[in-house]
């Protein structure tokens, strides 16, 4: 089985500006308004244990190998790009709403990570992404301070 491949860098921010084209402006009046590649963003959930972050993407149709993830201690860059397989271009869609072209979104953690504890699992056109949370030592408990309130 092969291993979906993870990044670790601290530049994630740096790509997180977003500049729209004028096509994508109009795409959400119209998803006819062309087939050029544009990018898009899959839907995503993120949520929180006491010692992972997960973070879920629905990216059916995205082949593991265009899939990429980089991770740094504040944030998460998933970026892929889904093929448009539209049979004949010659055809007349009535209906145009399934993206293609490539995708990229940042996640900005709400703990810092433990970067030894990352895995990722691409199944059923869900990537499945955890995160080991970096905990802190309790410090009462370390130092073995012990508290009396008689």
């Amino acid at each position: 089985m092969e291993h979906i491949k993870i990044h670790f860098g601290d530049n994630i921010e740096k790509y997180a500006a977003e500049e729209k084209s004028f096509e994508e402006i109009f795409q959400s009046v119209s998803p006819m308004f062309c087939f050029s590649k544009r990018l898009w963003k899959p839907q995503m959930d993120i949520y929180e244990t006491r010692t992972e972050i997960v973070i879920q993407a629905e990216i059916a149709g995205v082949s593991k190998e265009d899939i990429a993830i980089e991770v740094s201690n504040k944030a998460v860059k998933i970026t892929g790009n889904r093929r448009c397989n539209h049979p004949d271009r010659t055809a007349t869609y009535r209906l145009a709403e399934i993206q293609f072209g490539p995708f990229e979104r940042v996640l900005y953690l709400p703990s810092v990570i433990n970067m030894e504890k990352v895995s990722a699992v691409f199944s059923d056109g869900f990537l499945e992404l955890v995160l080991g949370k970096l905990i802190k030592p309790d410090i009462q408990n370390k130092h073995n301070i012990s508290m009396d309130f008689t």
